[in-house]
């Protein structure tokens, strides 16, 4: 099986009530993590690149680590997904290199000049067999590029979706109900909350059509803490809880953006064996047990977040 787009997986977790994990990728550790979990669990999985990880690991290795997977891998659906796009260029080249999905995001620009961006990229990437999705309304918080501030932050308007759909053809929807980029997502003593009667209003005015989530890392506090307790300082770092996120799983949210957990996965595996055994310098032996949190992560979310373990069957071949 070769690199697949997104539109059967959506309809299939649309019909089954979970979600695709969208799990962001920047070097060969994270990759392996990744599918090898979703391998032994036979669920389908998105890996997305973003713009930090194309600057950081080269836009040509990031692509030839994925089709090793594939290899690896062949008997689950795979796609391979432009993570916050830009710009048209960007969108446009990504497809040309044999990404399968890209998000355009013009959150950050007016409503009219949104939907103008998104449409020229869902031209394009329609014209080229490529799915799009595109964004409404803003999350806070910083990821790679993207670094909004919670007073530039916005709910997405339930009455705008329509329209912006309509106009554009995008082929699923990021929408803004709560939350938010990186491993500080809410301050101290503040009570998580997802705001899911604009989700559920936004399901009614667009019935059957799939819905993403950014910024869904639940920053799981067993790595939080190991990163504490060796040398690291991640005070208040706060996520999703992750019954919130089962719950936007079982109603129309199709994708969930992973990336701040993996993050916190490696970087505890690393931290672990360096503080415990500064002997080590050999690279291998601290990010075989990163990538080894990795895996448990991507293993958790799909079984007991996402809900996909087994429903790479349901999928294409």
């Amino acid at each position: 099986m070769g690199l697949v787009g997104t539109t059967e997986m959506f309809q299939k977790a649309y019909e089954g009530g979970y979600a695709i994990g969208a799990f962001n990728v920047n070097n060969m550790e994270i990759v392996q993590g990744i599918t090898e979990a979703a391998g032994e669990l036979n669920a389908p999985v998105i890996l997305q690149v973003s713009a930090g990880a194309r600057k950081y690991a080269n836009h040509t290795y990031l692509i030839k680590l994925v089709e090793a997977a594939l290899i690896e891998n062949p008997n689950i659906p795979i796609a391979l997904h432009l993570d916050h796009g830009a710009d048209f260029d960007i969108c446009k080249s990504c497809i040309e290199d044999g990404f399968t999905s890209v998000m355009i995001d013009g959150s950050k620009y007016s409503f009219e000049d949104n939907i103008a961006l998104t449409k020229q990229v869902v031209d394009y990437a329609h014209d080229h067999g490529i799915v799009v999705e595109g964004e409404l309304g803003q999350l806070s918080g910083i990821e790679d590029d993207v670094n909004v501030s919670d007073e530039d932050a916005n709910y997405t308007q339930p009455d705008q979706v329509e329209e912006f759909v309509g106009r554009t053809g995008v082929d699923s929807l990021a929408i803004a109900i709560g939350t938010s980029h990186g491993a500080y997502k809410f301050k101290p003593g503040q009570k998580p909350m997802l705001r899911f009667d604009i989700l559920d209003e936004v399901s009614k005015r667009l019935p059957g059509f799939p819905i993403v989530l950014h910024g869904a890392s639940s920053v799981l506090q067993n790595y939080v803490q190991i990163i504490q307790d060796h040398g690291g300082n991640l005070k208040d770092a706060i996520g999703i809880p992750e019954d919130m996120l089962r719950q936007a799983a079982r109603s129309a949210v199709c994708k969930i953006n992973i990336d701040s957990d993996l993050r916190l996965a490696l970087t505890a595996g690393v931290r672990e064996v360096m503080w415990d055994h500064p002997e080590i310098f050999d690279p291998r032996e601290y990010l075989k047990v990163g990538r080894a949190n990795v895996k448990e992560v991507v293993a958790h979310k799909i079984t007991e977040v996402l809900g996909c373990e087994g429903k790479a069957a349901e999928m294409s071949k």
